[in-house]
């Protein structure tokens, strides 16, 4: 592909040096002459010192043929103009990195139609949710998040005691878009139709609306499928704090917030809804165990400072806390944190690098479709639907899907949601998919154009 990236910011390099080892032609574009030459000396790619929102420097960067732009500063203006800018010169797709404060204004104003960009992320809600699959899902053998956060999926083993063993599909009483994808029982995979049972020992997918799902999930994970309160303790209250605060409280977690600048505390006091923010330094052991640190379920390093981060936590630990986990801005730490960690009672490192490079990494693709993830009955796939395609102006239920195919998300714009019958498809829509390697083709002819 060609792309071209602005800004060689800690996002921006990262992901021009992971993309550039993987044949693709990339223009990298950074305002700082000394950062520019220093990336232009360790990648294999053209790399211009020069202003990323003017006009002549993206006509010489190739904007024309570019299939996609990343607009990866961290400033809101220059990447929200730059985007604009390269949509109306002939940019295929378009990517535009925000703080998370303007994302969270998206509600009130429609960022992506107005400067036509194709997609917005903050790289600090993106770590954030990142770590918050953890709290939320402790027991499940994995988490992914699609459709921007607003659709959850898990795969978990279906306990023995779960008063849900035994029972079909079709007579589960799920919260409202909350399905089971996939069945895995003994060496058979099973997309199942709704007269399939779930039996205890099942490893099942189920996914839906994150805030429902988990009311499923207990159900089928124990006897009674009672959720415990769940005790989490953040190191931080600036921007990765704040947002992981926010994913959670939406969960059923008490959620205490350490910062040390009581000015920040004003502020997440009055924008937060339930948590408890403490102008404390969390660096100090003292503090620690003056509020208890030692009884949380989990206690998450999220400040800018890598090593207080991981300090803290192996403190916390020291302390009693079940699980830790750290944000480490360095991606090669982060793998190393999570390899061996353990060992210092840290859980897991998240860097917000590479959460940002996972989720941007399905729009770098000529493919009819992007593999989310493989699962054990099949894969997890996204695909836009194409203009006169079969499906366009259609309802879910109208629709003859392939057999052992699941449809699991729709997003529409930036609304997303896991489908209902009556849902109406549109032409641009993106529909995630669980779909077996028989009938993945007949899927995607459904949804290409007619």
């Amino acid at each position: 592909m060609n792309i071209i990236i602005v800004g060689a910011g800690e996002i921006g390099r990262y992901m021009a040096l992971r993309l550039s080892k993987e044949s693709h032609g990339i223009v990298v574009i950074e305002r700082d002459e000394k950062i520019a030459s220093d990336l232009d000396s360790k990648i294999d790619a053209r790399v211009m010192s020069a202003d990323g929102s003017s006009v002549n420097t993206l006509l010489e960067a190739g904007v024309a043929e570019c299939e996609l732009f990343l607009a990866l500063t961290s400033d809101n203006n220059i990447n929200l103009v730059s985007c604009s800018m390269a949509k109306a010169l002939g940019a295929r797709r378009v990517i535009c990195r925000v703080h998370p404060g303007l994302q969270r204004e998206e509600f009130l104003f429609d960022f992506r139609t107005q400067f036509g960009i194709d997609y917005v992320f903050s790289s600090e809600r993106l770590a954030a949710i990142e770590l918050a699959k953890f709290v939320r899902n402790p027991n499940s053998i994995f988490v992914e998040e699609i459709a921007r956060g607003h659709i959850e999926v898990q795969l978990f083993r279906v306990s023995p005691e779960s008063d849900l063993a035994g029972k079909a599909l079709k007579d589960l009483d799920f919260p409202p878009r909350v399905r089971i994808g996939s069945i895995q029982r003994g060496v058979r995979s099973i997309i199942p139709t709704a007269d399939e049972e779930i039996h205890g020992g099942d490893l099942v997918t189920v996914f839906g609306d994150p805030n429902r799902l988990h009311e499923a999930a207990n159900r089928l994970r124990s006897a009674g499928g009672k959720e415990q309160v769940t005790n989490v303790v953040i190191f931080g209250g600036g921007e990765y704090g704040f947002s992981l605060a926010q994913t959670l409280e939406s969960g059923n977690c008490r959620v205490r917030i350490f910062e040390v600048d009581p000015a920040r505390c004003e502020v997440l006091t009055e924008q937060l809804a339930s948590a408890t923010v403490l102008n404390a330094d969390a660096t100090s052991l003292a503090e620690l165990k003056e509020e208890a640190v030692g009884d949380a379920d989990f206690f998450i390093g999220v400040t800018e400072v890598d090593e207080d981060n991981v300090m803290t936590c192996i403190q916390a630990h020291s302390l009693g806390a079940k699980n830790c986990l750290t944000l480490i801005h360095r991606a090669d730490y982060a793998d190393a944190i999570t390899s061996f960690g353990e060992r210092m009672g840290i859980r897991a490192a998240v860097s917000p690098r590479e959460a940002t490079r996972r989720d941007l990494m399905r729009f770098v693709t000529s493919d009819r479709f992007h593999l989310v993830r493989e699962l054990p009955a099949g894969e997890l796939i996204e695909a836009s639907v194409a203009e006169g395609s079969e499906v366009a102006g259609k309802k879910v239920a109208e629709i003859e899907w392939p057999a052992s195919c699941i449809l699991v998300g729709i997003l529409h714009g930036i609304r997303a949601m896991a489908p209902a019958a009556d849902d109406v498809i549109e032409e641009g829509d993106n529909l995630y998919a669980l779909v077996s390697a028989k009938t993945k083709k007949q899927f995607l002819k459904l949804v290409s154009k007619a």
